[in-house]
């Protein structure tokens, strides 16, 4: 049952957009409530936006309390605050009390001196500098300043300013004047951003619906649970207007119809929708109760009998073959579906259901009339035989494996032909048994078939794959499908493809990938901003056991350290269920650069080299209300210089209860400067993630000090007994690390670099501009007579611009952003486009659709 608290928090999370009630307008009271509620959200890094200041500044008194208390809650729950956060030692100091007014302000200057990248409150960004007005330090823009002043002489002569955001008059001098002074420091780089919160809008939550219904690419636990939630807040009856034209997911496509299954007016939408066996199998799981992945198959409820007659109809429409072998993949399941469908009742109306089931069952064939309908509906499918009195089945699968083994190429790409995701997903092994220095022939017709054909996942899986088999010496790491992430690897002995055959199919690729994206109906851009630095973030993999978490980095992500600091804080939270003593701890292990175990700090050992890491102590349990936190920092230089190279964190449950019974944990870092104060600060929080699953031992990441970056794993270790510590698992974690790295290293995935140059090549009319590649822009423009494909490459692997700009002109433009951090703004609310970007900033206040790694990819659907 899902409530609207749930919706609210939800729609902040995924849109930072607050629902606002209309009120009666604003008074004097309300605004100086309204200050004391942004103070206490600039402490937990938010800013209001105008709109949505106006719209809380219309509010009574005690709507805006109400309202307030909620967002704050709301808040406090994103980043992890909403606990107290108390360790075992810490230092605290007294921080005297201000007044509302004077804390608001000083946060803003804090924030701005850090990093002067903040979001203009009153047009949601601007590529013109941002400072803070006097005295009520709301940030405005050079721009808006100069547009919006209000200056006038009043009969004593004396000049008045407008702050556009609260709408105060300030006596002032000129127009230099109203600025707070924010020091000489600005130029920071790095610092914490003011996250702008935005007014809600009442589609604001069909919108994430149809998003979330349109993703091509698997999603990760915290996506799973929003379309579930937004599912909760669906209209069964109105499933005709809010259902899209088509759902790619088959997961997203049963948690969708499940519900409409028992309403006779919405049960032909099943029909309409569902297009394979497993498609029905996983609606029959929702709708028992059971998640869609098909992993633990809930008890079937009774169907009526109405719903079965439709129900078997559904299934004898589809080809016999497929319906065959989606049975064969899941035979416990089928065979429970069959106690509830009957088939063999209906035989003479559903002949092809009812032999699939005697193939799965392996039913006998006798003399009465069901043997007859069996044989003769066996008589009319190839690849159905009598063995004994049983019917077996040659399946399509057997019939591959059997053509590779034997190393016939030209066989096995004949039958890979007919379903192109499985060719694309073979691609590699296929090119190796061919022994050819050049595409093959066979393989080429059948890939030029295949490719228009193939969703977004084997497309980018192939291309990523014809990368890295062209490189040898690399260990192959597994990530095997499963409620949590777990990875085993082993030594990869195939010998590499030819450069110029592995360069070829990636070339039929690429140019596929590039062609869809140019004829995908929807916006084209005048102009595109890419960020180089998204060629360390893969295209997201084995998505459906991810953490849910703050920042949605992709498995395999490198990602600088924070700059600002030379100090992150690991931190750790949970609460144990009533009853039952939870004892997690946070830890480290070190390694050197050749992976030789050299330390460790965590409750056995505090401190690590006279503090270069140190560990704040050991909490043994984690009553309610408030639970237990542990802290773990890294003075990252110091360490390094104590000859350390990987540092590898992890999170263990020391009496080995599996993290999925906690009804609340999570864990993350941030960026301190000072190190003596054991604070749970949300503002300096970089990653935030939960623990969960049936797992007890948890590698979020893996920093190397050398080139100061963290490459994002989030996989879990297999355990054995209890009484689990770091020092027991260091081997363990030493190859763990060590495979992992020798994986992502080589970039042996599509990258989301990959799909920006693509889209931006494919879908922009004017300039693409390249950041990262030095202090300015490059700028490309594609030739009247160039291949997209061709320009595609120019922008991806940095060809000699075509110019270099400092800054782009966005304004009036519809614009491309792809963007690491968010702190490239729009030029004013006249500029209009799509924005992807990972970590937040300015950019989320623009007037921009915001997208997902998954909804880039989503983009390279195949045609209708």
């Amino acid at each position: 049952m899902t409530t609207a608290d749930d919706l609210t928090g939800l729609l902040l999370r995924r849109r930072q957009s607050v629902y606002v009630p209309a009120g009666p307008g604003r008074s004097a009271e309300t605004d100086a409530a309204l200050v004391v509620l942004e103070a206490e959200l600039a402490d937990r890094g938010h800013l209001l936006t105008a709109p949505l200041r106006r719209a809380l500044a219309a509010l009574t008194v005690a709507d805006l309390a109400a309202t307030g208390r909620e967002l704050l809650a709301g808040v406090d729950a994103l980043m992890g605050s909403d606990r107290g956060h108390v360790p075992l030692f810490a230092r605290f100091r007294d921080v005297p009390y201000q007044h509302a007014h004077d804390r608001y302000t000083s946060v803003v200057l804090a924030h701005l001196t850090a990093q002067p990248h903040q979001p203009c409150m009153n047009c949601a960004g601007t590529k013109a500098r941002v400072r803070a007005l006097m005295p009520c330090a709301h940030l405005l823009c050079d721009d808006c300043h100069r547009k919006e002043q209000d200056w006038g002489c009043c009969e004593d002569c004396c000049v008045w300013y407008a702050c556009q955001v609260c709408e105060k008059r300030y006596e002032t001098d000129g127009p230099l004047d109203p600025w707070l002074d924010t020091g000489a420091g600005l130029g920071g780089d790095g610092g914490p951003v003011l996250r702008a919160l935005r007014l809600g809008a009442p589609g604001d939550a069909a919108a994430e619906l149809a998003a979330l219904l349109a993703r091509r690419t698997p999603l990760n636990p915290q996506d799973h649970d929003d379309l579930v939630l937004l599912l909760g807040h669906a209209d069964p009856a109105e499933a005709a207007d809010w259902l899209p034209e088509a759902i790619a997911l088959r997961e997203s496509k049963a948690l969708a119809l499940a519900p409409l299954l028992d309403r006779p007016e919405t049960r032909a939408l099943v029909g309409r929708y569902a297009d394979t066996a497993t498609d029905v199998l996983r609606i029959l799981a929702v709708r028992s109760g059971g998640d869609p992945d098909l992993l633990e198959p809930p008890r079937l409820r009774g169907l009526p009998r109405p719903v079965r007659r439709e129900l078997l109809a559904l299934l004898d429409g589809f080809d016999f073959r497929r319906l065959t072998e989606d049975m064969a993949r899941h035979p416990r399941a089928w065979k429970r579906v069959g106690e509830i469908l009957h088939p063999f009742e209906a035989a003479h109306r559903h002949a092809r259901v009812a032999l699939a089931f005697a193939v799965l069952r392996g039913t006998r064939v006798g003399d009465g009339a069901l043997g007859e309908v069996l044989l003769n509906e066996a008589a009319r499918h190839d690849g159905v035989r009598l063995v004994g009195d049983r019917l077996r089945f040659v399946t399509w699968q057997s019939r591959v494996e059997a053509a590779l083994g034997r190393w016939d190429v030209t066989a096995a790409a004949d039958l890979l032909r007919e379903r192109p995701g499985e060719l694309l997903r073979r691609l590699d092994l296929l090119l190796a048994r061919s022994g050819a220095a050049t595409l093959p022939e066979p393989v080429g017709e059948a890939l030029a078939h295949a490719l228009p054909r193939t969703a977004p996942g084997p497309l980018l899986g192939a291309y990523g794959q014809l990368r890295i088999r062209s490189v040898p010496g690399h260990r192959r790491v597994f990530f095997p499908r499963g409620r949590v992430t777990k990875a085993f690897a082993v030594p990869d002995h195939r010998p590499p493809l030819p450069p110029l055959i592995a360069g070829r199919a990636g070339e039929l690729i690429e140019a596929e990938a590039v062609r869809r994206l140019a004829a995908r109906e929807g916006e084209r851009y005048d102009l595109a901003v890419l960020d180089a630095s998204l060629a360390d973030l893969p295209v997201p993999f084995a998505e459906r056991a991810s953490a849910a978490s703050l920042v949605a980095v992709p498995r395999g992500s490198s990602l600088p350290m924070p700059a600002d600091s030379e100090n992150v804080r690991l931190f750790l939270h949970w609460l144990q269920p009533k009853g039952v003593r939870v004892d997690l701890d946070l830890s480290v292990a070190l390694y050197d650069d050749q992976w030789r175990f050299i330390g460790l700090c965590d409750y056995t050992h505090l401190a690590y080299a006279g503090g270069a890491a140190r560990h704040s102590g050991d909490l043994t349990s984690a009553p309610a209300p408030h639970g237990a936190t542990e802290y773990l920092d890294l003075d990252l230089p110091r360490l390094a210089n104590c000859g350390v190279r990987f540092v590898v964190p992890a999170v263990l449950s020391y009496n080995d209860v599996p993290f999925d019974e906690l009804p609340d944990a999570f864990a993350g870092f941030m960026a301190v400067e000072d190190k003596g104060r054991a604070v749970y600060d949300p503002r300096t929080v970089r990653q935030r993630f939960d623990l969960a699953g049936d797992a007890k031992l948890r590698v979020p990441m893996i920093v190397d000090l050398r080139t100061r970056h963290a490459w994002w794993a989030d996989v879990t270790l297999a355990t054995n007994g209890v009484d689990h510590d770091v020092w027991r698992y260091r081997e363990q974690l030493r190859r763990l690390g060590n495979d992992l790295l020798d994986t992502f290293r080589p970039r042996g995935r599509a990258t989301l670099w990959d799909l920006a140059c693509w889209t931006a090549a494919a879908r922009t009319d004017g300039e693409v501009y390249v950041r990262g590649r030095g202090h300015v822009l490059w700028g490309y423009r594609r030739a009247p007579d160039e291949p997209r494909a061709d320009f595609a490459l120019r922008v991806r692997d940095g060809w000699e611009p075509d110019a270099l700009r400092a800054e782009p002109d966005l304004a009036g433009r519809r614009v491309l952003l792809a963007l690491l951090h968010g702190e490239l703004a729009a030029a004013d609310d006249a500029a209009s486009g799509t924005v992807y970007r990972l970590y937040p900033g300015p950019v989320d206040a623009a007037p921009l659709e915001r997208i997902t790694a998954g909804d880039l990819a989503a983009w390279l659907g195949p045609a209708a």
